[in-house]
């Protein structure tokens, strides 16, 4: 396979990008030294192994869906998300973008893929999720549980100042006041809770 020497040059050193093509034997026959720094773990190379050795099993069939894909329609760009052994019992999340390569007489060849890796992304992306969640349910919270004893308490205070003296009039005024004022908080803190922070 030949690849322009600039690009290769420049991705082939690369710390962020991960670069490989897949044969036609669904085997390595290119692999950047970013992705055998990241996915080989046995001091060696990528080079010539089956494409799989490096995936969840889960996401095998992904890229083999995406590969016909890259040939039924050549010169577009398809991606995928996969994950790839860490090396430690896991897995990291990977971005990528591929493209089916020809040779010269215009016969299948392989395919190029560019990589890098979305973790951190993913795992922010989990943790945002997490939290918008938690919002919405101290919102519920806030909306439903904690005005309807507030409402009784309001319902309350109006019972109390109509048969009351005096002082008790003034007390339940008071009252009348923190309630309201304490209701407005909640509600104000309950439209804040709603809001898409995604």
């Amino acid at each position: 396979m030949q690849y322009h020497p600039q690009i290769n040059a420049f991705l082939k050193n690369s710390s962020f990008f991960y670069t490989i093509a897949i044969g036609m034997d669904s085997r390595y026959s290119y692999v950047s030294k970013n992705y055998d720094r990241n996915f080989e773990f046995t001091n060696g190379t990528l080079l010539g192994r089956h494409f799989s050795v490096t995936l969840h099993p889960e996401d095998v069939a992904i890229c083999e869906q995406v590969g016909m894909r890259c040939f039924s329609k050549p010169g577009e760009l398809f991606s995928a998300t996969l994950r790839k052994h860490d090396g430690q019992g896991g897995f990291v999340t990977t971005q990528w973008e591929m493209q089916a390569l020809f040779d010269t007489d215009g016969n299948p060849d392989g395919i190029f893929c560019i990589g890098y890796n979305i973790t951190e992304f993913v795992d922010a992306k989990t943790k945002l999720d997490s939290a918008n969640n938690q919002l919405s349910e101290i919102g519920f919270i806030q909306s439903h549980a904690v005005r309807k004893p507030l409402a009784n308490i309001m319902g309350l205070t109006d019972l109390i100042y109509d048969n009351g003296d005096e002082f008790t009039r003034d007390l339940c005024e008071m009252l009348q006041k923190s309630t309201v004022e304490l209701d407005q908080v909640i509600i104000e803190i309950s439209n804040k809770t709603t809001l898409d922070v995604r």
